[in-house]
């Protein structure tokens, strides 16, 4: 399980975890519960470049269509190809089902929530 206190977090809800340059996002709980049963994750190649802020993708469920914001602003290094292949993944396991990772600027990370500011943010959902 993946320690969620150790996350940042953006207002579109998703999370970021940070390794050096690399930042691995996913969707939270608090997302893959409102989506529903989420059935289609269609993710930016490996090698695009991505804009903090853009949409990057986009997530289906049986109920709607929600779109993935890059968190941070660098260039796709990897996809989950098990997520696209399985997308109910996300649903049984948000914080381990992550959907990309992201060669990234440091500097953009003072702009992600800590896990008490998603908290307040979501009324307490993560």
């Amino acid at each position: 399980m993946t320690d969620q206190t150790a996350l940042k977090y953006t207002e579109e809800h998703e999370w970021v975890a940070l390794d050096g340059d690399i930042a691995t996002v996913g969707i939270t709980d608090y997302a893959a519960d409102k989506l529903g049963d989420i059935v289609y994750v269609d993710l930016p190649s490996a090698g695009s470049a991505v804009t903090a802020g853009a949409v990057c993708g986009e997530i289906e469920s049986t109920k709607s269509v929600g779109e993935l914001y890059a968190p941070l602003t660098g260039e796709v290094v990897e996809i989950n190809a098990e997520v696209v292949d399985d997308p109910s993944s996300v649903n049984g396991d948000a914080f381990g089902a992550w959907l990309l990772k992201i060669r990234v600027t440091p500097s953009d990370i003072e702009t992600l929530l800590d896990h008490a500011a998603y908290l307040e943010f979501t009324g307490g959902a993560a």
